[in-house]
């Protein structure tokens, strides 16, 4: 393939269409709103169990926590600190009035406050591809994750309007040393973006790096910056029944600053989670909380997203499944759990594929609707994912997009309006039984936005299809990416901003950037 130029700096931001781009009809930019009611596959009766059955977990078993400070905190806070183990167990209505002080809805702003999303209540946001170590394309196949792709994925969080959330590397840089690979990403993030940015909770260096880094970014002052929510981390409990040294370091560190803190369980059902989904929904719901209710008890307000990761494996060959039934029915419980405790929900658009293939978007398409119908305020993974996280395409986060800009069309207010403009009694009237609606007034005011415009699908009849050459859809979203690509322009960054960044990354690194042992 072509290589492609490298660029830093343009007018504006990297969703403009010129050339052979014009063909991509985008949404404009904006956080959906999801009306709908969210399904509860479990009565009230069942909400109390799977509540209950978690304060046990808390009171009686207990959650380890590899922190001391962590610990320390816990012990202040009156839990029953294990002397001999790591070991924490905690009193449920301690754990609830802790939750209690969390918020239920709060707003991140970016460098560019156009770009500022709310999380919680009715809003939706999707974030890229997260944290894969390897990629994908049609042209070169899978191969382990490097730093060009990692700016090409960057490159299309940025263009999609659909994607809200700049999430955890689109994929691992593994040609960067782990020493420094913080400080090149961020960099390129904070650059080549200006929507809100994710920093992994791996260390007190790299977090510190991550925030110093942002707030540079930003113009603002240390006050200013940290005066509202600006950027965020994502951990995950080391199920079962663990939270790991690093990632409690991050989130204490993210909690005092008052950033926010996403705490996902990855619970598999069958592994590191019992073989039934709402034993899987329990182990998941004490995992979280019991972070959650740290960060509270550390600073009150800290704004907190409590994450669903429950899926099964498969059995026969302990292969983690996504997009299951059972996936579907995990994550709207969990939903209805979030909605108990008050918490912003968030879930992932996750499949088990090995392609941008039937089997990727069918199973893309049930992570989907599950977390739309289950109240999702943050959707993980949103375009991009493949092989159970194992994998970043650029193929499936053109098709990914897609199909979200298609929710986001879902759930505009103007499909479901009923006034009398919209009942079009006149308009019937007007045709009457022998006439068609192509050339009504009422059509001709309303017809070029009437209906979603795919920029990828393909609505022609098959000899249309043929005689353009029979493209099929992966085929199709390879010559997209490259267009977007070959036309992106970063969006624009104060120049002596820009310097500021370079001269602390280049500190950073001469410094030796985080400690590693290799």
């Amino acid at each position: 393939m072509e290589k492609r130029p490298k660029k830093r700096s343009g007018g504006r931001s990297g969703n403009s269409r010129r050339g052979e781009l014009s063909s991509i009809q985008q949404t404009a930019w904006r956080v959906p709103i999801n009306c709908d009611k969210p399904t509860e596959p479990i009565p009230q009766e069942g909400v109390e169990a799977i509540h209950n059955a978690a304060m046990r977990i808390l009171e009686e078993i207990g959650i380890e926590f590899i922190n001391e400070e962590a610990k320390s905190y816990l012990k202040k806070a009156g839990c029953n600190v294990s002397t001999s183990s790591d070991t924490v167990k905690m009193d449920r209505h301690w754990v609830m009035e802790m939750i209690s002080k969390a918020q239920t809805e709060f707003t991140i702003t970016p460098r560019n406050p156009e770009k500022k999303i709310n999380v919680g209540g009715k809003n939706i946001v999707f974030v890229n591809v997260s944290s894969p170590p390897n990629v994908m394309d049609l042209d070169r196949g899978r191969r382990v994750g490097d730093f060009e792709s990692f700016r090409d994925l960057i490159k299309f969080t940025q263009y999609f309007n659909c994607i809200h959330l700049a999430g955890g590397y689109p994929v691992e840089p593994v040609d960067i040393h782990a020493s420094v690979r913080h400080l090149k990403c961020l960099y390129e993030k904070l650059t080549l973006t200006d929507k809100v940015c994710h920093a992994y909770s791996l260390g007190p260096e790299r977090v510190e790096d991550a925030l110093e880094m942002a707030r540079i970014a930003s113009g603002l002052s240390n006050q200013d910056f940290f005066s509202k929510p600006r950027i965020y981390t994502n951990i995950n409990s080391s199920s079962p029944l663990k939270h790991d040294w690093p990632m409690l370091d991050g989130a204490m560190r993210f909690a005092r600053k008052g950033q926010p803190v996403f705490v996902t369980p990855f619970t598999l059902a069958g592994a590191m989670a019992p073989v039934t989904m709402s034993g899987a929904v329990v182990q998941s719901i004490a995992e979280g909380l019991a972070a959650i209710s740290l960060l509270q008890f550390i600073n009150p307000g800290t704004p907190c997203v409590f994450g669903t990761f429950t899926s099964n494996v498969d059995m026969k060959t302990g292969a983690p499944a996504f997009g299951t039934p059972e996936y579907v029915r995990a994550t709207q419980i969990t939903g209805q759990m979030a909605r108990y405790y008050k918490l912003p929900l968030r879930a992932s658009n996750a499949c088990a594929a090995n392609a941008p293939d039937g089997q990727a978007m069918w199973e893309s398409l049930n992570s989907l609707w599950s977390a739309i119908n289950s109240g999702v305020n943050v959707v993980y993974h949103s375009a991009g994912w493949l092989e159970g996280g194992l994998i970043a395409s650029y193929e499936k986060f053109v098709m990914d997009c897609e199909v979200l800009q298609q929710f986001q069309r879902y759930l505009e207010p103007e499909i479901t309006d009923y006034s009398e403009d919209s009942l079009a009694v006149d308009a019937i009237r007007q045709v009457g039984p022998t006439g068609h609606f192509f050339g009504a007034e009422h059509t001709q005011k309303r017809y070029t936005n009437a209906f979603y415009s795919p920029f990828l699908s393909d609505w022609s009849n098959f000899e249309a299809w043929e005689e353009a050459g029979a493209v099929w859809t992966q085929d199709r979203a390879n010559k997209i990416w490259k267009n977007i690509l070959d036309n992106f322009e970063a969006p624009p960054i104060d120049e002596t901003i820009n310097e500021q960044l370079k001269d602390f990354v280049s500190k950073r690194i001469s410094e030796g950037g985080a400690p590693t042992d290799f």
